[in-house]
């Protein structure tokens, strides 16, 4: 699929959501439609193409036999169409990989890796800490042999024409296998990958990994999470204490979100995404470092990257970064709302915090709500739809595979 179609595809998808939301509002629309529409309906949905006079043969005979479980079985025939991960899944996935948000950007290694474990059913949470990568085969004809420090494999393989459904074409591997900086303790799935590096780890204080994670992942911004009543000990020295000469807008405003922060970004206290400036302004031929047991950074005498060293002067009684141990302040106060549930509360290094969000409610809320918009169109609006979204969220948790929030979405709003 070019990258021409994939954009073209968004935007009548964009198109379709503005001429729908202005017809109706935010309510849901009546189910009124017969069988095959909804199977039409549900295969467009899914895979963003109409389906072929067989498929939606098969479809619509499903939904007549049993509306509801008969249109969740055609919303996973619909998954067998290779444009649902050549398309939907990349247009679905591709915004969380820059800090721009934005679609417009090629395959990468986090997009791709993330297509591969939805089309191989694995447990989503992994995303988060898995040893894992899928890479595009490089023994098929025009794909580059994967490399950490640029993103051939993946530009060639969208340029290719291969499908991303083909487990010949994606190719499931390992982060530690593939990135010799990378041990297998110290990988976290896509948070490790060298796209999220470039995008959230290049320069900064790498804060901007831990936003954009809760932010793609939990479903939540910094001001949505601030909380002043914390502890503010763990906040780094380049933080001022008295912004424009006052105390006090530093305890009603950025105390709210560095205390719950920078406890929990002190985990990514090995990492950073390192190129040359002054050749390559954008990061394009940059890789993701790691810090090992026997790597000292000249700058802080111990395993910690300098930039967490950085404006040291601001407020030389703030915290000093000696280690990547982390703790999660926000089990305490209104953030427990999140529902962390099993996770560690406290640990070292990315792998762990990544074990963190993913066993939170927050978490698998999220999913559902993000391929909910995705599928309906739409926001949930209303006691039905709200119902509807924690009885997803329910199935969704029971395996954690995110085909299942497609299709219920899917099978949900097959009326719309």
């Amino acid at each position: 699929m070019t990258v021409f179609c994939t954009a073209r595809q968004l935007i009548i998808r964009t198109f379709f959501v503005t001429v729908l939301l202005a017809l109706v509002g935010t309510h849901a629309i009546t189910a009124t439609a017969g069988p095959r529409d909804q199977a039409k309906r549900i295969h467009e949905r899914i895979a963003g193409v109409p389906p072929s006079p067989e498929v939606l043969d098969t479809m619509a005979e499903a939904i007549t036999l049993n509306e509801q479980a008969g249109a969740v079985d055609a919303a996973y025939t619909a998954m067998q169409d290779p444009a649902f991960y050549d398309v939907t899944l990349k247009n679905f996935v591709a915004p969380w990989t820059n800090e721009a948000m934005s679609p417009f950007v090629p395959l990468n290694d986090y997009t791709a890796t993330v297509i591969g474990m939805v089309r191989d059913n694995h447990d989503f949470r992994r995303i988060l800490y898995g040893d894992i990568l899928y890479v595009g085969n490089d023994n098929l004809n025009g794909i580059s042999a994967y490399s950490p420090s640029n993103n051939d494999n993946y530009e060639d393989l969208e340029r290719s024409g291969y499908t991303l459904s083909d487990e010949n074409v994606l190719v499931e591997s390992t982060q530690s296998t593939l990135n010799p900086e990378l041990p297998t303790g110290a990988t976290a799935g896509v948070i490790t990958t060298r796209a999220a590096a470039r995008a959230f780890f290049s320069a900064g204080t790498n804060r901007a990994m831990f936003r954009f994670t809760l932010l793609n992942h939990m479903c939540n911004d910094l001001e949505q999470v601030a909380d002043v009543s914390l502890p503010p000990d763990r906040i780094r020295q380049d933080v001022s204490r008295s912004p424009g000469g006052d105390s006090r807008v530093f305890l009603s405003n950025c105390v709210g979100c560095h205390t719950g922060m920078d406890p929990m970004t002190q985990a990514f206290a090995y990492y950073d995404y390192q190129y040359n400036a002054d050749t390559d302004p954008d990061g394009e031929l940059g890789r993701l470092i790691y810090n090992s047991v026997s790597d000292v950074d000249p700058e802080t005498g111990t395993r910690v990257v300098a930039k967490y060293h950085i404006n040291s002067t601001t407020f030389e009684q703030g915290y000093v970064t000696p280690d990547d141990g982390w703790d999660n302040y926000w089990r305490s106060g209104a953030n427990r709302r999140l529902g962390w549930g099993d996770g560690p509360g406290s640990g070292n290094g990315a792998k762990s915090l990544g074990m963190e969000f993913a066993n939170s409610n927050a978490f698998a809320q999220c999913q559902v709500k993000k391929v909910f918009r995705n599928v309906c169109l739409r926001e949930p609006s209303n006691d039905n739809d709200r119902s509807k979204i924690a009885d997803i969220v329910t199935k969704f948790r029971s395996g954690y595979n995110l085909k299942t929030a497609f299709a219920e979405s899917a099978a949900y709003c097959r009326g719309e």
